[in-house]
C-alpha cells in the first residue's frame, strides 16, 4: 500500500500473462441484449492491453453479427487451434476472429443451432453434474445449457494441449454459468471466476412491486423462483456461483442481494467502468452541450408550435432513458415528482421551463401526425423567414451602394407582409401539444402515459413542466429527432434515474463521463460507488436519492428537491457544475477500475493452483478512509444558498466569480483523483 497526496493505493503484484491463457464468456460477446455487453466491449481494450494474444472472448455465433463485427482469422495459439479443429471434427462449428471494437480482442464463438442434436445427451451430463434438469418448454435456458456444454468442452480441450500454461476463464450470468459448472465436475485444471450483473430471481421479485430490500432475509427463494417457473435457472445460476474459485459481482448494493438470493458473499467487487476519452481542449465538452442543446430546441420548436410561449433559452431538458420498466427504473416516482416541481415552480411564479424527455423503448404503430406536422410547420416557418432575408438582404446590400440609407416602410413590399402573416397564421393550434411523440399501441394501459392523465401533465401553456415520451431508441435516421443517444445527453441539462433495481447504472455513468448532472438512488451500484468516493456528490452534479432507508414519499420529496434545486441555478452555475461532473470521469475509467478484475484473477489462480501461485493479496482495492473532497468554491447546489425563486439564467453572481478558481480547483482534483491503473509502467495518456 502506497500514498499518493494522502490517497491509499492498491497495486497488485503483475501477473505472469505468458503463462497463463484468460478466457472470458458471455451470451453478449458480439451479441447486444443489454447491459453486459456494453461491460464487455469497453473492457476489452484494457485487458487486450494487459494479457495481448493470450486474452480470448468466447460467445454464440449469429451470422449477421459475425458478418458486421468480426474479422475472421486463423488463430496463433497453438492450444485454441487444436482445440478448435477437434470440436469441429466431432460435428461442431466453432468460429474464430477479431471482433472489431476497441482493443481487437480474439473470439471464439460457438454455433448453437448447428450442436443442438446433443441437447439431451448435454441434459444428462448436468443432471449427473449437479442434478438439476431442465424442461424441454424453456428454449433459452436449453440454448444456455448447449452454450455452456461447448464452452467446458472446448476448455478440456484447451487444457489438454495447453503445454504448461495454467488456463483462467471468467464466466458472465447464468447464460454462462452452465459452462463453469460442467468444467469443475469435469475437474478441469483451470482457474474459474464468476460474475453476477444482476441476480435473476431479484429481477423478477423487483418487478412484481415486492418491497424487496427490506424483506432480504424473509423470502423462501425456492418458493418464490418456483412460482415463477425460474426454479431450474435459479438453481443454475446458483449452482455456478458456488462451483466458483472467485464469486464477483458490480456493487455493494448487488453484493447484498447476491449473499441473500445465491447464499454466497461475493468476494471481490467489479465495478463496471467506460473508455474515457478526453478531448485536446479543456472545454470542448461544453462547446458540445451548446451544439446539441440547440438542435434539442429545434425539436421542441416544432413539437409545441402554437403553444411556444416560454423562453428557450430558460428552459432545462431533462431525460430519463432505459428499458421499460416502469417502477424498476423509477419512472413512478419520477413522474410524480415532476407533478410536484411544476406546483412549485408555478406557485413562484418562475420563468423556468422543465422540458422532460422519456426514452423508453415500446411497442408503437408509428410517429404521431401531429408530432411530424409540427416538425414540418417548423420547417416551413425556417425557410419562410430565410426567403425574406435574402430578399430584405439584397434590397439593403444595394441602397448601401448607392450611399442611401433605406426607407425600412418600403423594404419590405405587400407580398413580404401577406407571406409573414400566413406563416404566422400557420402555427395556430386547437389542440394541446402531444404527450408522446408516437401512436402506443396500447395506449390505455401504458404505466407511463396512465400516470401522465393522473397526475393532469398535458402540455398545458400555463405548466412550467412539459413532458414528451419517445417510445423508441434514438437514432440519427430518424426523421422527427434526427440525433443519436450520445449527442442527446450531451445536449440535456441533467439526466435522472431514480431506479429502484439497478446492480449498476451506466446511464448516469456515462452522463457523468461526458460531464452532464445526473440524478441517481442509494439503491444503484453507481450511486452507491458515488457516495463510497466522493465527499459531496451534490457538489459534482450527482444527486442521490435515498430509496433505501426513505418512505416513497419521502424519496419523491427528495427528488422533487433536488430538481427544484438545479432549476434555482443560474447558467454560470450549471457551467462550473459541468465542469465539475466531468472531472469525476477518471474515477470511472476502466485504466482505474481494471485492476479491481486483476485482483479477481489474482485469487483465483491463488485458490485454483496454490502450489504454483502462493500471492492471494490480504485485501482488495480500498479507498476506505478517503473521499473526494468537497469543493472549497462551495455553495455547488444553489438551493441552500438563493432565495427562494429561481434566478434568471443571464444573472451571474460577481461574489461567486471571486470564490470560484476552476484551474485551482481543477488542479485540487487531479491531485486527489486517484491514479489510473498503468499497464507495465506505461505513462497514462501513452500508448503502450
Amino acid at each position: 500500500v502506497t500514498s499518493l497526496s494522502g490517497l491509499p493505493q492498491w497495486e497488485v503484484e503483475e501477473l505472469p500473462v505468458e503463462d497463463l491463457l484468460l478466457f472470458e464468456a458471455a451470451w453478449e460477446v458480439t451479441n447486444k441484449v443489454g447491459g453486459i455487453y456494453t461491460v464487455i466491449q469497453t473492457k476489452a481494450r484494457i485487458t487486450a492491453d494487459e494479457w495481448g494474444d493470450n486474452y480470448f472472448l468466447i460467445g454464440p455465433y449469429f451470422e449477421q453479427n459475425m458478418k458486421t463485427q468480426v474479422e475472421q482469422c486463423e488463430p496463433a495459439n497453438e492450444a485454441v487451434r487444436r482445440a478448435m479443429d477437434t470440436m469441429n471434427k466431432h460435428g461442431c462449428q466453432v468460429h474464430f476472429g477479431r471482433w472489431l471494437i476497441e482493443g481487437s480482442p480474439y473470439v471464439v464463438l460457438f454455433d448453437i443451432g448447428y450442436s443442438a442434436w446433443n441437447l439431451d445427451r448435454w441434459k444428462g451430463d448436468l443432471w449427473e453434474a449437479c442434478s438439476v434438469g431442465i424442461p424441454h418448454h424453456d428454449r433459452e435456458a436449453n440454448d444456455m445449457l448447449i452454450f455452456g456444454s461447448l464452452t467446458a468442452w472446448f476448455l478440456k480441450e484447451v487444457t489438454d494441449h495447453a503445454e504448461g500454461k495454467h488456463v483462467i476463464a471468467q464466466f458472465h450470468e447464468w447464460q454462462a454459468g452452465t459452462g463453469l459448472i460442467l468444467s469443475r465436475a469435469r475437474k478441469l485444471p483451470i482457474a474459474t471466476i464468476f460474475t453476477t450483473h444482476a441476480t435473476l430471481l431479484g429481477r423478477y421479485l423487483c418487478a412484481a412491486n415486492t418491497d424487496f430490500y427490506n424483506h432480504l432475509d424473509k423470502f423462501n427463494i425456492d418458493k418464490e423462483a418456483g412460482e415463477r417457473q425460474i426454479y431450474h435457472r435459479y438453481c443454475m445460476e446458483r449452482a455456478a456461483v458456488h462451483c466458483a474459485h472467485v464469486f464477483t459481482t458490480v456493487s455493494e448494493i448487488t453484493a447484498i442481494e447476491a449473499e441473500h438470493m445465491l447464499k454466497r458473499k461475493p468476494d471481490v467487487i467489479t465495478p463496471n467502468g467506460l473508455n474515457v476519452k478526453k478531448f485536446s481542449a479543456v472545454h470542448e465538452f461544453q462547446n458540445l452541450h451548446a451544439m446539441y442543446k440547440a438542435r434539442i430546441q429545434d425539436f421542441v420548436r416544432g413539437h409545441f408550435y402554437g403553444h411556444l410561449d416560454f423562453d428557450l433559452e430558460k428552459t432545462l431538458f431533462l431525460f430519463i432513458a432505459g428499458r421499460y420498466e416502469f417502477s424498476n427504473k423509477g419512472a413512478d416516482i419520477f413522474l410524480e415528482s415532476l407533478s410536484r416541481l411544476n406546483f412549485l415552480l408555478r406557485m413562484h411564479k418562475s420563468d423556468v421551463t422543465v422540458v422532460v424527455f422519456f426514452i423508453m423503448p415500446a411497442k408503437t404503430n408509428n410517429f404521431n401526425v401531429e408530432t411530424l406536422k409540427g416538425q414540418a410547420v417548423r420547417k416551413q416557418l425556417w425557410d419562410t423567414a430565410h426567403s425574406v432575408k435574402e430578399k430584405f438582404g439584397k434590397k439593403l446590400y444595394d441602397a448601401l451602394l448607392r450611399g442611401e440609407i433605406p426607407d425600412m416602410n418600403n423594404i419590405l413590399d405587400r407580398d413580404d407582409l401577406t407571406i409573414m402573416k400566413r406563416a404566422i397564421f400557420s402555427t395556430q393550434r386547437q389542440s394541446l401539444p402531444p404527450v408522446t411523440t408516437h401512436n402506443m399501441i396500447d395506449d390505455s394501459t401504458d404505466p407511463i402515459l396512465s400516470t401522465i392523465r393522473r397526475i393532469g401533465l398535458f402540455n398545458n401553456r400555463t405548466d412550467r413542466v412539459k413532458v414528451i415520451l419517445h417510445p423508441e431508441f434514438l437514432s440519427s435516421t430518424s426523421p422527427l429527432l434526427p440525433m443519436d443517444y450520445e449527442e442527446f445527453v450531451r445536449g440535456c441539462h441533467l439526466g435522472v434515474f431514480p431506479s429502484y433495481y439497478e446492480p449498476w447504472g451506466y446511464t448516469p455513468a456515462e452522463c457523468t463521463v461526458m460531464g452532464i448532472p445526473s440524478v441517481t438512488t442509494n439503491l444503484s451500484g453507481f450511486g452507491c460507488f458515488v457516495q463510497e468516493h466522493v465527499a459531496d456528490p451534490t457538489a459534482y452534479g450527482i444527486y442521490i436519492v435515498d430509496r433505501r432507508f426513505r418512505s416513497p414519499d419521502d424519496s419523491c420529496n427528495q427528488l422533487t428537491q433536488f430538481l427544484y434545486g438545479f432549476c434555482k441555478q443560474s447558467r454560470r452555475q450549471r457551467i462550473i457544475q459541468r465542469n465539475r461532473t466531468e472531472r469525476l470521469s477518471d474515477l470511472l475509467d476502466w485504466r482505474y477500475l481494471g485492476r479491481y478484475y486483476q485482483h479477481a484473477r489474482h485469487l483465483t489462480l491463488s485458490r485454483a493452483f496454490s502450489d504454483k501461485f502462493q500471492m492471494e493479496p490480504t485485501s482488495p482495492p480500498t479507498t476506505e478512509g478517503f473521499k473526494y473532497p468537497r469543493p472549497s468554491s462551495v455553495p455547488p447546489s444553489p438551493s441552500g444558498s438563493q432565495v427562494s425563486s429561481p434566478q434568471s439564467s443571464d444573472v451571474e453572481d460577481e461574489d461567486e466569480d471571486e470564490r470560484y478558481d476552476e484551474e485551482e480547483e481543477a488542479e485540487r482534483d487531479r491531485l486527489n483523483i486517484k491514479s489510473p491503473f498503468s499497464l507495465g509502467h506505461v505513462p497514462y495518456g501513452k500508448k503502450k
